[in-house]
C-alpha cells in the first residue's frame, strides 16, 4: 500500500491470529463490531500449532487442586471439560473422543485412579464423553502390545484434535463475518490520540512497506509475546508471563495400534508423560523447562533424552525408537503471585485480563482448551473501552466446514464421503474431511488437472490442489504455512517436508503472480 492510501478504521485491532487472538475476532465480530486481526507471522504459526493436539480438563491438574487444596485449579479443570465438549461438537471432523490409559501394577494406584477418573467424569456433567473404566492386563496388552507387561489400570475419555486447522477455521469463520485478516505482519508502532491513548498500530508489510490501522480498541492477544507488546505500549511496565518450553517427539512406530493413548502417571521429576496415536505413528511428550521467549520453538538435546528414555523404559520391547520429527512451543503462563509454589510445573493455567492506563488491553496464560472464555473475558474488557456493552450473538454460528450441531455435521459429512468416495482414493477423501470438513470439495477445484489431486507424500496425502487451496483462501504465503500448519506433515515427518519444500514454494509463487494478474490496474 501506499502513502496514499485511506487509513482503515475499525472498532478492535486485535494483535496475534492464535487461538486466543482468533477467537477474540470471531467474537467480536459475531456481536457486531468492525474488526482487525493481525499477525507478525502465520496464523496459529507459534503455540497454537505446538500444542500435544488434546483437548482436556488436565488430569494432572485435577490431582494438584485437591494435593495442595487448590480451588483454582479446581475451576480451571471444571471449565475446561465444558469446552473440550464445546470443541467436539463444533468441530467433529477437527476433534474426536480418545481414550488414555492410566497404567499401574498395583491395585492401590488403581483404585487411586479410579476415584480420581470418577472426579474427572463428574466434574464434566453434560458434557461427559464417556465413563472411565477399569482396563485389564490382558487387554491393556491387546491395546499397546510393546508397553512393559503387567500393566493394568483405569481408561478415561478426552479429546484429540488438530490445533493449527481448528485455529486457522476459527479465522476463516471470522473473515467470514467481515473481519480483515493481515499475515506476516508485525505490529511496529502503537499509535495514540492527543490525550495519549491507544487509538491503532502501524504494520510492517511483507514487502517492505507499511500500513496503518486505527481502531478505538486495541487487544494484545500474542501469546508468549504479550510482555513485548505490553512494553511497547508502556516500557516500563513489570513483566506477567513466564514461558514454559514444551517440547514433542513424534516417533516412526506407532506404538499405540489400538488406538488406546497412555499417560505416564509420574516421572522423575514429577511430571506426567503423553504417549498418543499420532497420524499412523507415535507423539511424545512433553517437558516443562523454563526458558527466554526466543527458545521456546527450539528442543534441546537434553529434552530429547529425557522423553526417549520414558519410551525405552514404558515400551522395552520396541527397541530404540527412531525418531522422525521433533518440535516445542512454549506455555505463557502468568508468574506465580508472593507464597505460590515455585516451577512452572505448578503454576495455574488460568488466564488474566490487563488493560494499561494507555488502554491496551492484554490476554495472557490460559490454554487452548478455554480460548473461548478467555476471549469473552478480553471482550469485557473491550466493551469498558469501547464505553458501551456488547450485544450478545442472535444465533449460533458454525465453524467454516461445519453447520450448527454436532449431530447434523457429522451426518452432512457420512453423505459427502459417500459421494467423494466413488471419484477419489480412500486415503485422500479421508485426509480432505478430517482437515476442511464440509468444505472438502472446495480443496478439488482448485486443481488445475487430474494430476493436481495426486498425493505428494505417502505420509500425508497432500496435494498440489490443496497448497493452491491454501494460498488463496487459507493465507499461506511461506512452504512452512502449508507444510506444518494448513497440513500437519512437518510434525510427522521433517524429512518428507523438507523434500517437498521446494515444489510448494514453486506452487505458492504460482498463485502469488496469479494473485497479482487478477487485480485491476490502476
Amino acid at each position: 500500500m501506499t502513502a496514499n492510501d485511506p487509513t482503515p478504521r475499525f472498532d478492535l485491532l486485535v494483535i496475534g491470529a492464535g487461538a486466543s487472538g482468533a477467537s477474540i475476532a470471531f467474537e467480536a465480530a459475531r456481536r457486531g463490531l468492525s474488526v482487525a486481526l493481525v499477525e507478525g507471522r502465520d496464523i496459529a504459526s507459534g503455540t497454537s500449532s505446538r500444542s500435544t493436539k488434546l483437548l482436556h480438563g488436565g488430569v494432572r491438574y485435577l490431582e494438584l487442586a485437591f494435593r495442595r487444596f487448590d480451588r483454582r485449579q479446581l475451576l480451571l479443570v471444571r471449565e475446561a471439560l465444558a469446552e473440550r465438549g464445546h470443541w467436539l461438537e463444533a468441530a467433529p471432523f477437527l476433534a474426536r473422543r480418545l481414550e488414555l490409559l492410566l497404567p499401574t501394577r498395583q491395585p492401590t494406584a488403581k483404585l487411586y485412579y479410579g476415584i480420581g477418573l470418577a472426579l474427572y467424569d463428574a466434574l464434566a456433567g453434560r458434557r461427559s464423553i464417556g465413563a472411565s473404566r477399569c482396563v485389564s492386563a490382558a487387554e491393556v496388552s491387546r491395546s499397546l502390545p510393546q508397553l512393559a507387561p503387567g500393566h493394568g489400570g483405569v481408561a478415561y475419555s478426552d479429546g484429540q484434535f488438530d490445533d493449527a486447522r481448528l485455529n486457522l477455521l476459527l479465522a476463516r469463520t471470522a473473515a467470514g463475518l467481515g473481519v480483515r485478516v493481515w499475515t506476516h505482519t508485525p505490529v511496529i508502532e502503537l499509535l495514540r490520540n492527543g490525550a495519549g491513548r491507544l487509538n491503532g498500530a502501524v504494520l510492517q508489510l511483507p514487502d517492505g512497506g507499511s500500513q496503518r490501522l486505527e481502531a478505538a480498541a486495541v487487544v494484545n492477544a500474542t501469546g508468549i509475546g504479550a510482555d513485548t507488546i505490553r512494553r511497547l505500549a508502556q516500557p516500563d511496565v513489570a513483566p506477567r508471563l513466564q514461558v514454559s518450553r514444551g517440547v514433542h517427539l513424534v516417533l516412526e512406530a506407532d506404538l499405540c495400534p489400538g488406538g488406546t493413548g497412555l499417560l505416564v502417571p509420574s516421572t522423575d521429576d514429577g511430571r506426567v508423560l503423553f504417549v498418543l496415536p499420532f497420524h499412523g505413528r507415535t507423539l511424545v511428550g512433553t517437558t516443562d523447562t523454563a526458558c527466554a521467549g526466543e527458545a521456546a520453538e527450539t528442543p534441546s538435546a537434553a529434552e530429547e533424552a529425557y522423553l526417549l528414555d520414558y519410551v525405552r523404559r514404558w515400551f522395552p520391547a520396541h527397541g530404540e525408537p527412531a525418531v522422525a520429527s521433533r518440535w516445542a512451543g512454549g506455555r505463557p503462563l502468568l508468574l506465580p503471585e508472593a507464597g505460590e509454589a515455585g516451577g512452572t510445573a505448578g503454576i495455574v493455567r488460568e488466564h488474566a485480563v490487563e488493560t494499561l492506563p494507555c488502554g491496551l488491553v492484554s490476554l495472557m496464560g490460559g490454554k487452548w482448551t478455554t480460548c473461548r472464555p478467555m476471549a469473552l473475558d478480553a471482550l469485557a474488557a473491550v466493551a469498558e473501552q469501547l464505553g458501551r456493552p456488547l450485544p450478545e450473538p442472535q444465533a449460533a454460528t458454525p465453524i467454516h466446514g461445519a453447520v450448527a450441531d454436532g449431530p447434523s455435521t457429522r451426518e452432512q459429512l457420512a453423505l459427502l464421503e459417500q459421494t467423494l468416495l466413488q471419484r477419489h482414493a480412500p486415503a485422500l477423501v479421508a485426509h480432505l474431511l478430517a482437515g476442511h470438513g464440509l468444505a472438502a470439495e472446495a480443496v478439488l477445484a482448485c486443481a488445475t488437472s487430474a494430476a493436481e489431486l495426486e498425493p505428494l507424500s505417502a505420509a500425508i496425502p497432500l496435494t498440489a490442489a490443496e497448497v493452491r487451496h491454501a494460498a488463496r483462501h487459507e493465507w499461506a504465503r511461506e512452504p512452512a504455512d502449508v507444510l506444518e500448519r494448513r497440513c500437519r506433515l512437518g510434525f510427522v515427518d521433517r524429512a518428507e517436508a523438507e523434500r517437498l519444500c521446494e515444489p510448494v514454494r514453486v506452487l505458492l509463487l504460482q498463485e502469488l503472480e496469479r494473485s497479482r494478474e487478477s487485480q485491476p490496474c490502476g
